[in-house]
């Protein structure tokens, strides 16, 4: 879903908690919910354009240079989980995302945020935006 916000871009996917994602009293363990935020930065890039694989076909990965997360409430097994996942604009050579999970109820269970850089083929960092995330951001209005 796009966000009202005219400079943001977001999209809203959603995740039901497995059993294997649970501890054993039923609740999310904790580390899965970086898991979560791939599977939301996933959606927002197959749906807005910008998946790993356009950024592989273009010559380019975006590893994970940072990542927080700030736990307010417990996931449980059988969730049905919102993750809204929103684009945040950078002038530099880096992609930032941040994240908020809800659960069935609507209530904020989980924030985060991912910054990711952009290697090359020959696994060198690239310090200028590459051409085609420019080209992106520029079809998407930032």
């Amino acid at each position: 879903m796009p966000s009202d916000n005219k400079n943001e871009i977001s999209f809203t996917s959603e995740i039901r908690v497995r059993f294997t994602e649970t501890d054993p009293l039923g609740i999310v363990w904790h580390g899965n919910y970086i898991q979560y935020f791939e599977d939301g930065r996933e959606a927002f890039g197959r749906e807005h354009g910008i998946s790993y694989l356009e950024q592989k076909a273009n010559g380019y990965t975006s590893p994970i240079v940072k990542s927080s997360c700030e736990h307010k409430l417990p996931l449980r097994y059988g969730d049905v989980a919102t993750i809204k996942t929103t684009f945040i604009p950078s002038p530099a050579a880096k992609m930032i995302f941040q994240y908020r999970i809800f659960d069935p109820k609507g209530r904020l269970v989980c924030l985060g945020e991912t910054i990711q850089v952009f290697l090359n083929e020959a696994g060198e960092l690239s310090l200028t935006p590459p051409e085609f995330f420019a080209h992106w951001k520029k079809k998407m209005g930032l």
